[in-house]
C-alpha cells in the first residue's frame, strides 16, 4: 500500500478529543493542516473553546503559513468523512477494549494505507492491533502532555506493524515539528513514562517512609536535577559528572555508588492509606492555587524553555 509523501498530508483525523486529543488538534491546526475531530462525548463548542485557549501560545511559538483554527471540522461519530484523512491520531480513553472497538469502527471508513497512531500511554501496539483488519498500519505515537507544546512523540510498532508505516510516521511527525523517537521494540509505558514512573515510585517511597514531604520532593526536582534535565539527559549529565574523563571516568570511579543506591530504592505499595496520604499532601500543597493557574504557569515556562533550547544545539 502506497502512502502519500508526508509533505502531501492535508487532512489529519483526531479520534477522541479529551485533554490530549484537543491539544493534538490545536497543534495540527497550527501546522496549517486541515483537522477532522471525531468524538461522541464532546460538544463542538467546548472543543473550539479549548483550541482557542491554546491558540495564543501556538501563535507565540510561530504558526505555519496558512494555519487557521477555522480549518477544524467536527463530527460526533465515525463516518465517511474519515475516508479523506491522510493520517489518524487516536486518543480515546485508556481502555484496551475501547481502543480496539474504535479501531474496528474506523477501519470501515479509513483508507487501508492510512496510518493509525495511538496516543496510548501504556498499552502495547501489539495488543491494540491484535484484531485489526490492517494491523500493519497500526502503531503507537505517544505524545507528552500537553502535545501542542512538548515536542516529544514516542513511536513504537507492534508485532504486525510494517517498517514502512513506522518510518513514514517518524518522518511525518518530524515534518510537522515534533521530536519523534522510534523504539527498537515495544514496551509497556514506552520510554518516557517508564522513566517518570521510576522517579515517582521513589518519590512516593521517600514520602511514605517519612524521609521528606511532597513539597520538598517537588522542590528538589525543580530546583535541582530538573533544571539540568530540560537541557541534557541522564547520560550526558553523568558524562559531565565524570569531568575530563567523561562517562568512562564516572563509570569507573563513581558508578559503584549508583549500584549501592539502587539496592536501597523503595518499592511502595499504593494501598488506600498511602494513596490518601499523597492526595491530602498534594491538595494541601496546592490549596493556594488552581489547576488552571498551574497549567498557565507550566505553559509559559515551557514556552520559554523551548525558546532557550532552540538556540542551544550541541
Amino acid at each position: 500500500m502506497t502512502r502519500p509523501p508526508v509533505n502531501d498530508v492535508q487532512l489529519v483525523a483526531v479520534i477522541g478529543a479529551g485533554t490530549i486529543g484537543a491539544s493534538w488538534a490545536a497543534y495540527f491546526l497550527a501546522q496549517a493542516l486541515d483537522v477532522l475531530v471525531i468524538d461522541p462525548m464532546r460538544v463542538e463548542s467546548d472543543l473550539r473553546s479549548d483550541i482557542a485557549e491554546a491558540w495564543p501560545v501556538l501563535e507565540r511559538m510561530g504558526l505555519a503559513p496558512g494555519a487557521d483554527s477555522d480549518r477544524l471540522r467536527f463530527s460526533p461519530a465515525i463516518d465517511n468523512a474519515l475516508s479523506t484523512a491522510d493520517f489518524i491520531q487516536e486518543n480515546v480513553p485508556e481502555k484496551l477494549a475501547v481502543k480496539r472497538e474504535t479501531l474496528r469502527a474506523l477501519e470501515k471508513a479509513a483508507r487501508p494505507e492510512v496510518v493509525v497512531s495511538s496516543s496510548t500511554s501504556s498499552f502495547l501496539p501489539s495488543a491494540i492491533q491484535a484484531a485489526a483488519a490492517h494491523p500493519g498500519r497500526v502503531l503507537v505515537g505517544h505524545p507528552f502532555n500537553p502535545p501542542h507544546l512538548i515536542p516529544l512523540v514516542e513511536v513504537a510498532g507492534g508485532e504486525q506493524t510494517s517498517h514502512d508505516a513506522l518510518h513514514w510516521t517518524v518522518e511525518f511527525y518530524d515534518a510537522v515539528g515534533k521530536a519523534p523517537v522510534l523504539l527498537k521494540k515495544e514496551a509497556v509505558g514506552h520510554l518516557a513514562n517508564r522513566l517518570t514512573a521510576a522517579l515517582f515510585r521513589e518519590a512516593v517511597h521517600l514520602v511514605a517512609e517519612g524521609y521528606t514531604t511532597v513539597e520538598d520532593i517537588d522542590e528538589v526536582i525543580t530546583s535541582g536535577p530538573g533544571l539540568r534535565w530540560a537541557l541534557q539527559g541522564p547520560f550526558a549529565t553523568y558524562h559531565l559528572a565524570g569531568g575530563r574523563g567523561g562517562i568512562a571516568h564516572y563509570m569507573r570511579h563513581i558508578g559503584p555508588t549508583q549500584q549501592d543506591r539502587w539496592q536501597t530504592l523503595g518499592n511502595p505499595r499504593l494501598d488506600e492509606d498511602l494513596s490518601a496520604l499523597i492526595v491530602r499532601s498534594v491538595e494541601a500543597m496546592l490549596s493556594h492555587t488552581s489547576p488552571a493557574h498551574l497549567a498557565s504557569l507550566r505553559d509559559e515556562g515551557l514556552l520559554e524553555l523551548l525558546r532557550l533550547k532552540s538556540g542551544q544545539q550541541p
